[in-house]
């Protein structure tokens, strides 16, 4: 008999890619308690085209509901699916992750043994790589959720803190930020939140070339964590800082070096570009050493090294402009 503290929801945001049958396949072939619920949140825009593939769910599929949260990204979605549990736990997983065989025995122990003070207990997560050659830029990224704290793939929090501090910031409308800013309001409002010891394992999802330029949108959304949560977040939520002074540099360097050509002031815009120049080659090889270095890795890190910089400045840029007023969540979400 599942313990009273230990009786769970899992909610599942999705936009209905293909690997969420696998992510229900492996939930519904664990073993342990069973979840109370699952709550699939088709977060697809509009009326999307067919349902999702709740067959895969197999005997949970009874206990599955589906709800629609018009694609407001997956901060919204979450809240959406909080609004139906009432369960003492709420368990989030993205729809790209694959539960381990007995996840569910882990999961309900590490809920059973969370002591009164703890509002979340997060899952492990494992991240496979190519054991025959180097990771690539888009791979080592991905491997970094095994160290990051409060990540949403696999986290649990008791259903009154989600409450009690308004869900999630539904501002956040990418996969980015969106569970450091919940973990650090959860934290603020006295509640611990640990790592348990369930695995998930969380696969490398095929990408482009350009994946990373995409990336770089997150800036702006560190930019609202910093109106948020002071200058000091990065350290509190133990989050990578990256590069964005030496990126803010290196677009400096290449403006300038534009702007003092059409000047006519060819010596100072020479060493401008030599600045830029040698600023793109340092990022290309610190992206290149560590991988593959095969012809279309290189080629890959050499054109997105260029591009980068200034992508990222200016979305760090706009990010401050739009979020120049932000106020703490007002509780909305759920």
């Amino acid at each position: 008999m599942i313990p009273p503290l230990a009786s769970y929801a899992v909610v599942i945001p999705t936009v209905g890619r293909d690997c969420l049958a696998d992510c229900l396949a492996a939930l519904a072939a664990s073993r342990g308690p069973e979840p109370s619920r699952v709550v699939l949140v088709d977060d697809r825009p509009g009326s999307p085209d067919g349902g999702l593939p709740l067959d895969a769910l197999g005997p949970l599929a009874d206990r599955a509901l589906v709800l629609r949260s018009g694609g407001r990204g997956p901060a919204a979605a979450r809240n959406t699916g909080l609004r139906a549990v009432d369960e003492p736990w709420t368990v989030l997983l993205d729809d790209d992750v694959r539960v381990g065989a007995h996840w569910r025995e882990q999961l309900v122990r590490d809920l059973a043994e969370a002591s009164p003070d703890v509002g979340g207990v997060q899952g492990v997560l494992e991240v496979p790589l190519p054991a025959d050659r180097r990771p690539t830029d888009w791979e080592r990224n991905t491997a970094g959720l095994r160290d990051a704290r409060w990540a949403t793939a696999d986290m649990a929090y008791r259903t009154e803190v989600l409450t009690a501090v308004g869900g999630f910031d539904e501002r956040f409308t990418r996969a980015f930020r969106e569970d450091a800013d919940l973990a650090l309001r959860v934290v603020d409002a006295g509640w611990r939140v640990r790592r348990g010891e369930r695995r998930t394992r969380h696969p490398v999802r095929p990408a482009d070339r350009w994946v990373s330029l995409r990336a770089q949108k997150g800036n702006a959304d560190d930019a609202l964590m910093v109106r948020l949560h002071g200058p000091d977040w990065w350290e509190r939520a133990a989050a990578p800082r990256g590069r964005i002074r030496r990126h803010a540099a290196v677009t400096a360097a290449g403006l300038g070096a534009a702007g003092l050509a059409l000047a006519g002031r060819r010596r100072a815009a020479a060493l401008a570009a030599a600045g830029w120049a040698l600023g793109t080659v340092e990022f290309a090889r610190a992206r290149i050493a560590p991988g593959p270095r095969t012809v279309d890795e290189i080629l890959t890190m050499a054109a997105t090294s260029a591009l980068i910089p200034a992508v990222a400045t200016w979305y760090r840029l706009s990010g401050r402009w739009r979020h120049r007023a932000a106020a703490g969540w007002d509780g909305g979400g759920v």
